[in-house]
Protein backbone atom coordinates (compact mmCIF):
# COMPACT_ATOMS: atom_id res chain seq x y z
CA UNK A 1 0.00 0.00 0.00
CA UNK A 2 2.79 2.22 -0.52
CA UNK A 3 4.49 2.83 -3.89
CA UNK A 4 2.80 1.42 -7.09
CA UNK A 5 6.08 -0.07 -7.77
CA UNK A 6 5.78 -0.55 -11.60
CA UNK A 7 4.38 2.45 -11.97
CA UNK A 8 7.53 4.25 -10.14
CA UNK A 9 9.58 2.11 -12.36
CA UNK A 10 7.99 2.86 -15.85
CA UNK A 11 8.30 6.48 -14.85
CA UNK A 12 11.43 6.52 -14.46
CA UNK A 13 12.39 4.84 -17.59
CA UNK A 14 10.11 6.60 -19.17
CA UNK A 15 10.94 10.02 -18.74
CA UNK A 16 14.50 8.98 -19.94
CA UNK A 17 12.95 9.12 -23.43
CA UNK A 18 12.43 12.93 -23.48
CA UNK A 19 14.61 14.76 -25.87
CA UNK A 20 17.04 17.17 -24.56
CA UNK A 21 16.44 20.40 -26.75
CA UNK A 22 17.88 20.42 -30.21
CA UNK A 23 18.53 23.81 -30.95
CA UNK A 24 15.67 26.42 -31.82
CA UNK A 25 16.23 26.69 -35.24
CA UNK A 26 13.10 26.86 -37.02
CA UNK A 27 11.88 24.19 -38.72
CA UNK A 28 11.84 24.13 -43.05
CA UNK A 29 10.65 21.74 -45.27
CA UNK A 30 12.94 18.68 -46.03
CA UNK A 31 12.46 18.26 -49.59
CA UNK A 32 15.48 16.15 -49.46
CA UNK A 33 14.54 12.86 -48.27
CA UNK A 34 17.85 11.03 -48.40
CA UNK A 35 19.16 10.12 -45.68
CA UNK A 36 22.35 12.87 -44.59
CA UNK A 37 24.38 9.78 -43.38
CA UNK A 38 24.00 8.42 -46.98
CA UNK A 39 25.06 11.83 -48.92
CA UNK A 40 28.64 11.55 -47.01
CA UNK A 41 30.58 9.54 -48.92
CA UNK A 42 33.93 7.28 -47.65
CA UNK A 43 35.03 4.83 -45.14
CA UNK A 44 34.80 7.00 -42.46
CA UNK A 45 31.20 7.41 -42.68
CA UNK A 46 30.44 3.69 -42.82
CA UNK A 47 32.83 2.84 -39.53
CA UNK A 48 31.27 6.08 -37.63
CA UNK A 49 27.39 4.43 -38.94
CA UNK A 50 28.44 1.05 -37.75
CA UNK A 51 29.86 2.21 -34.57
CA UNK A 52 26.90 4.08 -33.66
CA UNK A 53 24.39 0.93 -34.55
CA UNK A 54 25.63 -0.93 -32.23
CA UNK A 55 24.17 0.59 -29.81
CA UNK A 56 26.68 -0.16 -27.31
CA UNK A 57 28.29 2.99 -24.77
CA UNK A 58 31.56 2.53 -25.80
CA UNK A 59 31.20 2.22 -29.49
CA UNK A 60 29.06 5.35 -29.99
CA UNK A 61 31.43 7.37 -27.60
CA UNK A 62 34.10 6.09 -29.84
CA UNK A 63 31.92 7.13 -33.21
CA UNK A 64 31.53 10.72 -31.35
CA UNK A 65 35.38 11.25 -31.26
CA UNK A 66 35.86 10.28 -34.60
CA UNK A 67 33.50 12.62 -35.80
CA UNK A 68 35.30 14.75 -33.39
CA UNK A 69 38.97 14.15 -34.24
CA UNK A 70 38.23 13.65 -38.59
CA UNK A 71 37.01 17.43 -38.12
CA UNK A 72 33.90 16.61 -39.92
CA UNK A 73 31.60 18.17 -36.75
CA UNK A 74 30.41 21.38 -38.47
CA UNK A 75 29.22 19.01 -41.79
CA UNK A 76 25.39 18.32 -42.48
CA UNK A 77 26.95 14.42 -41.90
CA UNK A 78 29.04 15.35 -38.64
CA UNK A 79 25.75 17.14 -37.00
CA UNK A 80 23.48 14.52 -38.10
CA UNK A 81 25.35 11.71 -36.28
CA UNK A 82 26.16 14.07 -32.97
CA UNK A 83 22.82 14.45 -32.65
CA UNK A 84 21.41 10.54 -32.76
CA UNK A 85 24.58 8.80 -31.13
CA UNK A 86 24.17 12.14 -28.44
CA UNK A 87 20.39 11.02 -28.00
CA UNK A 88 20.65 7.10 -28.03
CA UNK A 89 23.35 7.68 -25.31
CA UNK A 90 21.13 9.87 -23.05
CA UNK A 91 18.09 7.36 -23.80
CA UNK A 92 19.92 3.84 -23.37
CA UNK A 93 23.11 5.43 -20.83
CA UNK A 94 21.07 8.07 -19.13
CA UNK A 95 23.57 7.78 -16.16
CA UNK A 96 26.84 7.91 -18.25
CA UNK A 97 29.07 10.51 -17.02
CA UNK A 98 30.45 10.97 -19.97
CA UNK A 99 30.54 14.95 -21.56
CA UNK A 100 28.92 14.74 -25.03
CA UNK A 101 28.41 17.72 -27.24
CA UNK A 102 25.41 19.89 -28.35
CA UNK A 103 22.88 18.89 -30.22
CA UNK A 104 23.13 20.98 -34.04
CA UNK A 105 20.39 18.44 -36.10
CA UNK A 106 20.59 19.51 -40.01
CA UNK A 107 17.23 20.62 -41.00
CA UNK A 108 16.76 18.97 -44.37
CA UNK A 109 16.90 15.61 -43.05
CA UNK A 110 14.70 12.58 -42.89
CA UNK A 111 16.37 11.67 -39.42
CA UNK A 112 15.98 15.34 -38.46
CA UNK A 113 12.11 15.10 -39.48
CA UNK A 114 11.87 11.85 -37.11
CA UNK A 115 13.08 13.22 -34.28
CA UNK A 116 11.86 16.80 -33.95
CA UNK A 117 8.43 14.62 -34.36
CA UNK A 118 9.03 12.34 -31.52
CA UNK A 119 9.93 15.35 -29.61
CA UNK A 120 6.32 15.88 -30.25
CA UNK A 121 4.97 12.52 -28.70
CA UNK A 122 4.31 12.00 -32.43
CA UNK A 123 5.86 8.08 -34.05
CA UNK A 124 6.50 8.78 -36.98
CA UNK A 125 6.77 4.89 -38.99
CA UNK A 126 9.50 3.78 -42.17
CA UNK A 127 8.16 3.41 -45.69
CA UNK A 128 7.43 -0.12 -45.45
CA UNK A 129 10.09 -0.32 -48.00
CA UNK A 130 12.50 1.50 -45.98
CA UNK A 131 15.68 -0.85 -45.22
CA UNK A 132 17.23 2.16 -43.30
CA UNK A 133 18.62 1.04 -39.64
CA UNK A 134 18.05 4.43 -37.96
CA UNK A 135 14.56 4.74 -40.00
CA UNK A 136 13.01 2.06 -38.25
CA UNK A 137 14.76 2.86 -34.53
CA UNK A 138 14.63 6.75 -34.06
CA UNK A 139 10.80 7.05 -34.00
CA UNK A 140 11.13 5.30 -30.39
CA UNK A 141 12.20 8.17 -29.39
CA UNK A 142 8.62 9.19 -29.47
CA UNK A 143 7.34 6.50 -27.15
CA UNK A 144 6.21 7.70 -23.48
CA UNK A 145 4.00 6.90 -20.91
CA UNK A 146 1.08 8.04 -22.86
CA UNK A 147 1.64 6.01 -26.15
CA UNK A 148 -1.10 3.89 -26.55
CA UNK A 149 -1.33 0.72 -27.55
CA UNK A 150 -1.72 0.99 -31.32
CA UNK A 151 1.71 3.21 -31.58
CA UNK A 152 3.33 0.36 -29.14
CA UNK A 153 2.07 -2.72 -31.82
CA UNK A 154 3.77 -0.41 -35.01
CA UNK A 155 6.49 0.03 -32.78
CA UNK A 156 7.33 -3.57 -32.42
CA UNK A 157 6.84 -4.57 -35.85
CA UNK A 158 9.26 -1.84 -37.34
CA UNK A 159 11.57 -2.70 -34.52
CA UNK A 160 11.62 -6.45 -35.40
CA UNK A 161 12.60 -5.20 -38.93
CA UNK A 162 15.48 -3.43 -37.93
CA UNK A 163 16.35 -6.47 -35.90
CA UNK A 164 16.73 -7.82 -39.38
CA UNK A 165 18.82 -5.33 -40.80
CA UNK A 166 21.26 -4.71 -38.13
CA UNK A 167 21.37 -8.03 -36.12
CA UNK A 168 24.24 -7.33 -34.52
CA UNK A 169 22.72 -4.10 -32.52
CA UNK A 170 20.95 -4.11 -29.06
CA UNK A 171 19.03 -1.17 -29.73
CA UNK A 172 16.44 -2.54 -31.29
CA UNK A 173 15.71 -5.50 -28.99
CA UNK A 174 16.30 -3.40 -25.86
CA UNK A 175 13.69 -1.27 -27.17
CA UNK A 176 11.58 -4.24 -27.97
CA UNK A 177 11.94 -5.17 -24.19
CA UNK A 178 11.21 -1.90 -22.68
CA UNK A 179 7.66 -2.08 -24.92
CA UNK A 180 6.71 -5.67 -23.87
CA UNK A 181 7.54 -4.99 -20.28
CA UNK A 182 5.58 -2.21 -20.58
CA UNK A 183 2.49 -4.16 -22.07
CA UNK A 184 3.32 -6.74 -18.59
CA UNK A 185 4.39 -9.33 -21.64
CA UNK A 186 7.20 -10.26 -18.84
CA UNK A 187 8.51 -13.43 -20.32
CA UNK A 188 8.44 -12.09 -23.90
CA UNK A 189 10.58 -8.43 -22.41
CA UNK A 190 12.90 -10.88 -20.79
CA UNK A 191 13.51 -13.13 -23.62
CA UNK A 192 14.48 -9.71 -25.80
CA UNK A 193 16.72 -8.36 -22.74
CA UNK A 194 18.61 -11.74 -22.89
CA UNK A 195 18.94 -11.74 -26.47
CA UNK A 196 20.31 -7.77 -26.27
CA UNK A 197 22.56 -8.58 -23.37
CA UNK A 198 23.93 -11.96 -25.54
CA UNK A 199 24.99 -9.46 -27.88
CA UNK A 200 27.05 -7.54 -25.75
CA UNK A 201 27.30 -7.97 -22.01
CA UNK A 202 28.92 -4.14 -21.76
CA UNK A 203 24.45 -3.60 -22.75
CA UNK A 204 23.83 -3.14 -18.89
CA UNK A 205 20.29 -1.61 -19.46
CA UNK A 206 19.01 -4.52 -21.05
CA UNK A 207 20.81 -7.18 -17.41
CA UNK A 208 18.85 -4.12 -15.88
CA UNK A 209 15.49 -5.15 -17.72
CA UNK A 210 16.01 -8.59 -16.83
CA UNK A 211 16.30 -7.52 -13.18
CA UNK A 212 13.03 -5.68 -13.30
CA UNK A 213 11.31 -8.37 -14.78
CA UNK A 214 12.50 -10.69 -12.12
CA UNK A 215 11.44 -8.51 -9.69
CA UNK A 216 7.73 -7.91 -11.29
CA UNK A 217 7.46 -11.67 -11.31
CA UNK A 218 8.04 -11.95 -7.68
CA UNK A 219 11.29 -13.00 -7.46
CA UNK A 220 12.74 -10.22 -5.38
CA UNK A 221 15.65 -11.88 -4.46
CA UNK A 222 16.79 -12.64 -7.71
CA UNK A 223 16.44 -9.21 -8.78
CA UNK A 224 18.67 -8.61 -6.29
CA UNK A 225 21.09 -11.07 -7.44
CA UNK A 226 21.07 -9.41 -10.67
CA UNK A 227 21.53 -6.06 -9.39
CA UNK A 228 24.38 -6.80 -6.94
CA UNK A 229 26.28 -8.60 -9.95
CA UNK A 230 26.08 -5.31 -12.18
CA UNK A 231 27.02 -2.82 -9.30
CA UNK A 232 30.11 -4.36 -8.78
CA UNK A 233 30.75 -4.66 -12.85
CA UNK A 234 29.37 -1.21 -13.43
CA UNK A 235 29.42 0.77 -9.78
CA UNK A 236 29.10 4.59 -11.58
CA UNK A 237 25.73 3.53 -12.41
CA UNK A 238 23.09 5.72 -10.78
CA UNK A 239 20.24 3.67 -12.76
CA UNK A 240 21.43 0.12 -10.71
CA UNK A 241 21.96 1.42 -7.69
CA UNK A 242 18.36 2.83 -8.04
CA UNK A 243 17.08 -0.46 -9.26
CA UNK A 244 18.79 -2.43 -6.51
CA UNK A 245 17.34 0.07 -3.59
CA UNK A 246 13.80 -1.04 -5.27
CA UNK A 247 14.13 -4.41 -5.18
CA UNK A 248 15.33 -4.22 -1.15
CA UNK A 249 12.27 -1.86 -0.95
CA UNK A 250 9.96 -4.54 -2.56
CA UNK A 251 12.08 -7.29 -0.79
CA UNK A 252 10.84 -5.78 2.63
CA UNK A 253 14.74 -5.73 3.56
CA UNK A 254 14.16 -2.29 5.35
CA UNK A 255 17.79 -1.69 6.71
CA UNK A 256 19.32 -2.44 3.11
CA UNK A 257 16.65 -0.60 1.18
CA UNK A 258 17.13 2.44 3.70
CA UNK A 259 20.71 2.52 3.13
CA UNK A 260 20.76 2.69 -0.49
CA UNK A 261 18.20 5.23 -0.58
CA UNK A 262 20.07 6.91 1.45
CA UNK A 263 23.18 6.84 -0.72
CA UNK A 264 21.20 8.19 -3.93
CA UNK A 265 19.69 11.05 -1.70
CA UNK A 266 23.23 12.24 -0.60
CA UNK A 267 23.84 12.51 -4.75
CA UNK A 268 20.88 13.65 -5.37
CA UNK A 269 19.11 15.29 -2.39
CA UNK A 270 16.03 16.47 -3.83
CA UNK A 271 15.27 13.31 -6.27
CA UNK A 272 11.57 13.45 -4.99
CA UNK A 273 10.84 9.55 -6.27
CA UNK A 274 13.48 8.42 -4.03
CA UNK A 275 12.29 11.25 -0.86
CA UNK A 276 8.93 9.23 -1.32
CA UNK A 277 10.77 6.06 -1.30
CA UNK A 278 12.87 6.60 2.17
CA UNK A 279 9.51 7.91 3.56
CA UNK A 280 7.83 4.52 2.67
CA UNK A 281 10.43 2.68 3.93
CA UNK A 282 10.53 4.71 7.11
CA UNK A 283 6.67 4.24 7.15
CA UNK A 284 7.04 0.11 7.40
CA UNK A 285 9.35 0.75 10.10
CA UNK A 286 6.89 2.66 12.18
CA UNK A 287 9.39 5.66 12.44
CA UNK A 288 6.69 8.21 11.43
CA UNK A 289 8.62 11.58 12.80
CA UNK A 290 11.24 10.17 10.83
CA UNK A 291 9.53 9.57 7.47
CA UNK A 292 7.44 13.23 8.12
CA UNK A 293 11.39 15.03 7.50
CA UNK A 294 11.38 13.30 4.10
CA UNK A 295 7.71 14.23 3.64
CA UNK A 296 8.14 17.52 4.47
CA UNK A 297 10.90 18.06 2.35
CA UNK A 298 9.00 16.13 -0.82
CA UNK A 299 6.04 18.60 -0.12
CA UNK A 300 8.19 21.75 -2.01
CA UNK A 301 8.69 19.54 -4.88
CA UNK A 302 5.05 19.21 -5.63
CA UNK A 303 2.78 18.88 -2.70
CA UNK A 304 -0.04 17.28 -5.04
CA UNK A 305 1.68 14.59 -5.73
CA UNK A 306 -0.34 11.23 -5.17
CA UNK A 307 1.69 9.15 -3.84
CA UNK A 308 2.93 11.92 -0.72
CA UNK A 309 -1.02 12.35 -0.29
CA UNK A 310 -1.30 9.14 0.54
CA UNK A 311 2.03 8.77 2.64
CA UNK A 312 0.62 11.43 4.56
CA UNK A 313 -2.43 9.61 5.14
CA UNK A 314 -0.70 6.58 6.52
CA UNK A 315 1.70 8.39 8.73
CA UNK A 316 -1.49 10.14 10.10
CA UNK A 317 -3.65 7.01 10.66
CA UNK A 318 -0.69 4.58 11.47
CA UNK A 319 2.16 7.31 13.53
CA UNK A 320 -0.68 9.58 15.12
CA UNK A 321 -3.81 7.90 15.22
CA UNK A 322 -5.39 10.93 13.46
CA UNK A 323 -7.91 9.04 11.52
CA UNK A 324 -9.69 12.09 10.19
CA UNK A 325 -6.77 13.57 9.05
CA UNK A 326 -5.55 10.46 6.93
CA UNK A 327 -9.31 10.99 5.39
CA UNK A 328 -8.35 14.32 4.23
CA UNK A 329 -5.59 13.14 2.49
CA UNK A 330 -7.34 10.33 1.23
CA UNK A 331 -10.27 12.20 0.04
CA UNK A 332 -7.94 15.06 -1.64
CA UNK A 333 -6.44 11.87 -3.90
CA UNK A 334 -10.13 11.16 -4.33
CA UNK A 335 -11.59 14.57 -5.77
CA UNK A 336 -8.76 14.41 -8.43
CA UNK A 337 -8.64 10.30 -8.75
CA UNK A 338 -12.27 9.06 -7.80
CA UNK A 339 -11.37 5.48 -8.68
CA UNK A 340 -7.99 5.11 -7.01
CA UNK A 341 -8.54 1.77 -5.92
CA UNK A 342 -4.88 1.74 -3.15
CA UNK A 343 -7.23 5.11 -1.86
CA UNK A 344 -10.53 4.06 -1.87
CA UNK A 345 -9.40 0.24 -0.08
CA UNK A 346 -7.24 2.63 2.65
CA UNK A 347 -10.00 4.91 2.76
CA UNK A 348 -13.00 2.61 3.42
CA UNK A 349 -10.98 0.74 5.95
CA UNK A 350 -10.30 3.56 8.23
CA UNK A 351 -14.05 4.42 8.11
CA UNK A 352 -15.34 1.07 8.97
CA UNK A 353 -13.34 1.01 11.86
CA UNK A 354 -14.56 4.44 12.67
CA UNK A 355 -17.18 3.98 16.14
CA UNK A 356 -19.01 6.45 14.14
CA UNK A 357 -22.09 5.09 11.98
CA UNK A 358 -21.78 7.73 9.52
CA UNK A 359 -18.60 6.65 8.98
CA UNK A 360 -19.46 2.91 8.89
CA UNK A 361 -21.70 3.76 6.52
CA UNK A 362 -19.36 5.44 4.17
CA UNK A 363 -16.41 3.02 4.36
CA UNK A 364 -19.15 0.56 3.29
CA UNK A 365 -20.65 2.36 0.50
CA UNK A 366 -16.68 2.54 -0.88
CA UNK A 367 -16.45 -0.67 -0.20
CA UNK A 368 -19.26 -1.75 -2.10
CA UNK A 369 -17.65 0.29 -5.35
CA UNK A 370 -14.53 -1.51 -4.82
CA UNK A 371 -16.58 -4.97 -4.99
CA UNK A 372 -17.32 -3.81 -8.43
CA UNK A 373 -14.42 -2.55 -10.19
CA UNK A 374 -11.70 -4.40 -8.31
CA UNK A 375 -13.64 -7.37 -6.53
CA UNK A 376 -10.61 -9.98 -7.00
CA UNK A 377 -8.11 -7.94 -5.94
CA UNK A 378 -6.53 -9.12 -2.80
CA UNK A 379 -6.52 -5.80 -0.87
CA UNK A 380 -10.20 -5.47 -1.82
CA UNK A 381 -10.89 -9.20 -0.58
CA UNK A 382 -8.82 -8.83 2.83
CA UNK A 383 -10.91 -5.34 3.05
CA UNK A 384 -13.83 -7.93 2.35
CA UNK A 385 -12.91 -10.41 5.02
CA UNK A 386 -12.50 -8.00 7.77
CA UNK A 387 -16.30 -6.28 7.09
CA UNK A 388 -17.53 -9.43 7.09
CA UNK A 389 -15.56 -10.45 10.52
CA UNK A 390 -16.59 -7.34 12.17
CA UNK A 391 -20.53 -7.87 11.39
CA UNK A 392 -19.68 -11.77 12.30
CA UNK A 393 -20.76 -12.59 9.38
CA UNK A 394 -19.20 -15.80 9.64
CA UNK A 395 -20.21 -17.92 6.34
CA UNK A 396 -19.72 -14.70 4.59
CA UNK A 397 -16.31 -14.37 5.50
CA UNK A 398 -15.19 -17.54 5.18
CA UNK A 399 -16.11 -17.12 1.38
CA UNK A 400 -13.56 -14.58 1.05
CA UNK A 401 -11.37 -16.10 2.97
CA UNK A 402 -11.08 -19.07 0.79
CA UNK A 403 -10.62 -16.89 -2.43
CA UNK A 404 -7.88 -15.36 -0.49
CA UNK A 405 -6.29 -18.77 0.29
CA UNK A 406 -6.26 -19.15 -3.72
CA UNK A 407 -3.59 -16.17 -3.48
CA UNK A 408 -1.81 -16.54 -0.52
CA UNK A 409 -1.73 -18.35 2.75
CA UNK A 410 0.36 -15.87 5.51
CA UNK A 411 -0.11 -16.20 9.24
CA UNK A 412 -2.76 -13.32 9.48
CA UNK A 413 -5.03 -15.25 6.89
CA UNK A 414 -4.77 -18.82 9.43
CA UNK A 415 -5.57 -16.66 12.57
CA UNK A 416 -8.95 -15.28 10.36
CA UNK A 417 -9.43 -19.35 9.75
CA UNK A 418 -9.28 -19.86 13.08
CA UNK A 419 -11.65 -17.26 14.69
CA UNK A 420 -14.06 -17.71 11.67
CA UNK A 421 -14.34 -21.90 12.41
CA UNK A 422 -14.35 -21.05 16.09
CA UNK A 423 -17.51 -18.70 15.52
CA UNK A 424 -18.89 -21.60 13.35
CA UNK A 425 -18.52 -24.25 15.91
CA UNK A 426 -16.23 -26.06 13.31
CA UNK A 427 -14.05 -26.83 16.10
CA UNK A 428 -11.63 -29.48 13.97
CA UNK A 429 -11.38 -26.95 11.25
CA UNK A 430 -10.26 -24.47 13.73
CA UNK A 431 -8.09 -26.88 15.20
CA UNK A 432 -6.45 -27.38 11.89
CA UNK A 433 -5.88 -24.17 11.41
CA UNK A 434 -4.42 -23.20 14.60
CA UNK A 435 -1.91 -26.32 14.74
CA UNK A 436 -0.60 -25.17 11.11
CA UNK A 437 -0.37 -21.84 13.23
CA UNK A 438 1.60 -23.39 15.81
CA UNK A 439 3.85 -25.35 13.46
CA UNK A 440 4.84 -22.31 11.79
CA UNK A 441 6.21 -20.79 14.77
CA UNK A 442 5.99 -22.49 18.05
CA UNK A 443 7.99 -19.14 20.11
CA UNK A 444 4.88 -17.34 19.23
CA UNK A 445 3.14 -16.76 22.06
CA UNK A 446 -0.10 -15.68 20.11
CA UNK A 447 -0.16 -18.84 18.11
CA UNK A 448 0.50 -20.66 20.79
CA UNK A 449 -2.29 -19.50 22.96
CA UNK A 450 -4.59 -19.80 19.52
CA UNK A 451 -3.38 -23.36 19.76
CA UNK A 452 -4.09 -24.02 23.47
CA UNK A 453 -7.71 -22.86 22.86
CA UNK A 454 -7.81 -25.19 19.85
CA UNK A 455 -6.46 -27.76 22.00
CA UNK A 456 -9.40 -26.98 24.61
CA UNK A 457 -12.26 -26.71 22.54
CA UNK A 458 -11.21 -29.97 21.24
CA UNK A 459 -11.45 -31.80 24.29
CA UNK A 460 -7.20 -32.17 24.46
CA UNK A 461 -7.44 -30.76 27.86
CA UNK A 462 -3.96 -32.83 29.50
CA UNK A 463 -2.08 -31.17 26.27
CA UNK A 464 -3.46 -27.81 26.84
CA UNK A 465 -2.76 -28.51 30.69
CA UNK A 466 1.32 -29.48 30.05
CA UNK A 467 1.72 -26.33 27.22
CA UNK A 468 0.25 -23.61 29.43
CA UNK A 469 2.24 -24.69 32.50
CA UNK A 470 5.56 -24.82 30.51
CA UNK A 471 4.30 -21.31 29.33
CA UNK A 472 3.37 -20.19 32.40
CA UNK A 473 7.04 -21.13 33.75
CA UNK A 474 8.40 -18.79 30.97
CA UNK A 475 6.65 -15.70 30.52
CA UNK A 476 7.95 -12.74 33.02
CA UNK A 477 4.26 -11.37 33.21
CA UNK A 478 1.99 -8.66 31.39
CA UNK A 479 -0.85 -9.05 29.42
CA UNK A 480 1.19 -12.61 27.74
CA UNK A 481 0.65 -14.31 31.51
CA UNK A 482 -2.96 -13.06 31.72
CA UNK A 483 -3.42 -15.36 28.83
CA UNK A 484 -2.16 -18.12 29.85
CA UNK A 485 -4.09 -17.40 33.52
CA UNK A 486 -7.28 -17.38 31.52
CA UNK A 487 -6.69 -20.32 29.39
CA UNK A 488 -5.58 -22.19 32.60
CA UNK A 489 -8.97 -21.09 34.18
CA UNK A 490 -10.88 -23.04 31.11
CA UNK A 491 -9.11 -25.90 32.69
CA UNK A 492 -10.45 -26.20 36.20
CA UNK A 493 -12.79 -28.54 37.06
CA UNK A 494 -14.53 -26.30 39.93
CA UNK A 495 -15.30 -22.60 40.36
CA UNK A 496 -13.33 -21.37 42.70
CA UNK A 497 -10.24 -22.82 40.84
CA UNK A 498 -11.31 -21.29 37.85
CA UNK A 499 -11.86 -17.82 40.08
CA UNK A 500 -8.31 -18.15 41.39
CA UNK A 501 -6.49 -18.03 37.87
CA UNK A 502 -9.24 -15.14 36.56
CA UNK A 503 -7.94 -12.77 39.46
CA UNK A 504 -4.30 -13.82 38.64
CA UNK A 505 -4.95 -12.74 35.12
CA UNK A 506 -6.74 -9.73 36.09
CA UNK A 507 -4.00 -8.56 38.14
CA UNK A 508 -1.44 -9.19 35.30
CA UNK A 509 -3.77 -7.18 33.08
CA UNK A 510 -7.14 -5.47 34.35
CA UNK A 511 -8.33 -4.98 31.10
CA UNK A 512 -8.34 -8.70 30.08
CA UNK A 513 -11.84 -8.33 28.59
CA UNK A 514 -12.01 -12.51 28.56
CA UNK A 515 -11.26 -12.83 32.33
CA UNK A 516 -13.46 -9.93 32.93
CA UNK A 517 -16.41 -11.89 31.25
CA UNK A 518 -15.96 -14.73 32.87
CA UNK A 519 -15.92 -13.79 35.65
CA UNK A 520 -19.27 -12.20 35.84
CA UNK A 521 -20.59 -15.36 34.19
CA UNK A 522 -19.66 -17.54 37.33
CA UNK A 523 -21.04 -14.68 39.80
CA UNK A 524 -24.29 -15.09 37.07
CA UNK A 525 -24.31 -18.62 38.18
CA UNK A 526 -23.86 -18.22 41.51
CA UNK A 527 -26.47 -15.51 41.29
CA UNK A 528 -24.08 -13.15 43.13
CA UNK A 529 -26.00 -10.10 41.43
CA UNK A 530 -23.23 -7.34 43.29
CA UNK A 531 -20.24 -8.98 41.57
CA UNK A 532 -21.80 -9.76 38.45
CA UNK A 533 -23.42 -6.45 37.86
CA UNK A 534 -19.37 -5.43 38.98
CA UNK A 535 -17.69 -6.83 36.24
CA UNK A 536 -20.32 -6.78 33.64
CA UNK A 537 -19.67 -3.05 33.72
CA UNK A 538 -15.99 -3.22 33.48
CA UNK A 539 -16.79 -5.47 30.59
CA UNK A 540 -19.03 -3.33 28.35
CA UNK A 541 -17.01 -0.45 28.90
CA UNK A 542 -14.19 -2.27 27.62
CA UNK A 543 -16.48 -3.65 24.72
CA UNK A 544 -20.24 -2.46 24.38
CA UNK A 545 -21.46 -4.72 22.00
CA UNK A 546 -19.82 -7.84 22.90
CA UNK A 547 -21.76 -11.24 21.66
CA UNK A 548 -21.24 -13.00 24.59
CA UNK A 549 -22.78 -10.41 26.64
CA UNK A 550 -25.72 -9.74 24.51
CA UNK A 551 -27.86 -12.44 26.35
CA UNK A 552 -27.57 -10.88 29.61
CA UNK A 553 -28.28 -7.33 28.67
CA UNK A 554 -32.33 -7.60 28.99
CA UNK A 555 -31.51 -9.35 32.58
CA UNK A 556 -29.58 -6.90 33.75
CA UNK A 557 -30.47 -3.55 32.50
CA UNK A 558 -32.44 -2.26 35.35
CA UNK A 559 -29.64 -3.18 37.58
CA UNK A 560 -27.18 -1.42 35.47
CA UNK A 561 -29.16 1.70 35.36
CA UNK A 562 -28.77 1.87 38.83
CA UNK A 563 -25.93 3.97 40.19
Amino acid sequence: MVINIRKFVFIFYFLTLVIYSCGSSPEVPHDNDEPVVRQFQGGIAEEIRTLTETGILSSMLDALELIRNRDISATEFGRMMTGINVLLIRLVYPDSVATLPMIDLPLASNYSHIIREAQRGNYISPASASVDFFEHILPFLAINEQTGSNVLSNALRDLNKAVSLQPSSVLPLYFTGLILEREGRYNEAEVAYRRAYNISNRCYPAQIGIGRIKRFTGNANEAIDVFSDLAIHFPDSNLIRRELAISYFVNRDWSRALSSVDEILRMEPRDGDFLLLRASILIEQGLFSQANISLDSYASINPNNRTYLFLRARVQAEGNRNRDSALNYLRSILRSSPNDVEAMTYASTLLMESSRPADQAEGRELLERLRLTSGSSIDVLSLSLRDAIQRESWQEAMGFLNRIFTVRRTDQDLIDGYYIEHNLRNNTRAFNYARELYERDNSNNEYTIIYISALIDNGRRDEASRLVESRLASVSGGQVMSRYYFLRSRLQTNQDSALNDLRSSLFEDPRNLDAIISMFEIYHVRREERRAVHYLRQALAISPDHPRLRPYMREYAPLLERN
